[in-house]
């Protein structure tokens, strides 16, 4: 009655913290900024304004890369400090918190989430894989026969997963995603204008006039960075074509994952998701006609979840009232 229910989504780029009764309570960069002798100087929102603009004595870090614990320490601290946020530090009943993982990571790897989450929280914690709990966000029906699929495309991981009876019954993964697609942007950028320019820059070229396939209008942006050759700052203008033109071999390399899971599919599931399309969640599936890209490369319709962003964390939250239904249908490693 009074012990509060956590869904988490802990991803490369941010985390999202889904209360029950009160919906998404957090929404946060996954970015810490730490000093040299390992004190937390600032976490989420306040270190990424940090980035790329600190001196040498503190380090920006994201603790999490391609969806796993790349730093357990600061993870473990990251967790703790919004928990501790959102339930309060000294607390009679812990909360109940489910967190995502990835579909492809080893076992060793979710237990360090696990055991991160368990320590933040100080009560047993439990995983759930993230395309399950973005098809429960997305409302999607897993507990019936019929063939479900997601796409997941996060910040580090791109997962596609067929679920049926409450079960993945197949699913694959590729570590290129948002963070790649802001890659290739900074490569683009420094080949064709040799200009130098930060993450930062980058994510906001992609979000402002980044498109999966070319725009009937083109749009443009000027950026600032530094010129390769003089050293100097230097103003540029950057057109939606070649934002295009940049994204597409990471944008393909995704496609190549939908159509491997697709490959694998029994023929009853597959004939149910040509009938029902496939849902599209994470904040990556939010870039300009990334549905229609994905459509024209596969050959079944994709559609963007609503709110796609939110989608694992509120099916992580929904989770942990279904546990007992999971439980029955999962692969032996998990909850």
């Amino acid at each position: 009655m009074f012990e509060k229910k956590l869904g988490i989504d802990l991803g490369t780029y941010s985390i999202l913290i889904y209360m029950k009764g009160r919906g998404i309570v957090l929404q946060e960069p996954s970015i810490v900024a730490i000093s040299q002798d390992e004190r937390i100087v600032a976490i989420g929102e306040e270190a990424r304004a940090m980035l790329g603009r600190v001196p040498e004595a503190i380090e920006i870090s994201r603790p999490l890369r391609d969806g796993v614990i790349a730093d357990y320490y600061v993870t473990e601290r990251m967790l703790e400090f919004y928990i501790d946020r959102l339930v309060g530090r000294f607390r009679l009943f812990p909360p109940e918190v489910m967190v995502s993982t990835p579909v492809g990571i080893t076992s060793v790897e979710r237990r360090a989430v696990e055991d991160a989450a368990r320590k933040a929280a100080r009560r047993q914690a439990y995983t759930i894989p993230e395309p399950l709990a973005a098809a429960i966000g997305a409302g999607m029906p897993i507990d019936t026969p019929t063939g479900n699929m997601v796409v997941d495309i996060g910040g580090g991981t791109s997962e596609a997963a067929v679920i049926s009876m409450n079960g993945i019954v197949t699913s694959n993964s590729v570590r290129i995603a948002g963070m790649k697609l802001d890659e290739a942007i900074i490569n683009h950028v420094r080949r064709k204008h040799n200009l130098i320019i930060g993450e930062q820059t980058a994510e906001d070229i992609k979000i402002n006039i980044g498109s999966a396939l070319p725009m009937d209008e083109p749009l443009e942006m000027e950026i600032k960075g530094r010129d390769q050759v003089t050293g100097l700052p230097r103003p540029i203008t950057i057109t939606s074509q070649e934002v295009t033109e940049a994204i597409t071999e990471p944008l393909t390399a995704i496609a190549g994952v939908v159509k491997s899971v697709l490959e694998k599919t029994p023929p009853e599931l597959a004939a149910d998701i040509i009938d029902r399309g496939i849902i599209m969640t994470g904040g990556t599936a939010l870039l300009r006609n990334l549905d229609m890209f994905l459509t024209e490369q596969i050959g079944v319709p994709c559609y963007v979840a609503d709110n796609p962003v939110a989608c694992v964390a509120l099916g992580a939250g929904r989770g942990l009232d279904m546990r007992e239904a999971l439980e029955r249908a999962a692969m032996p490693a998990y909850y």
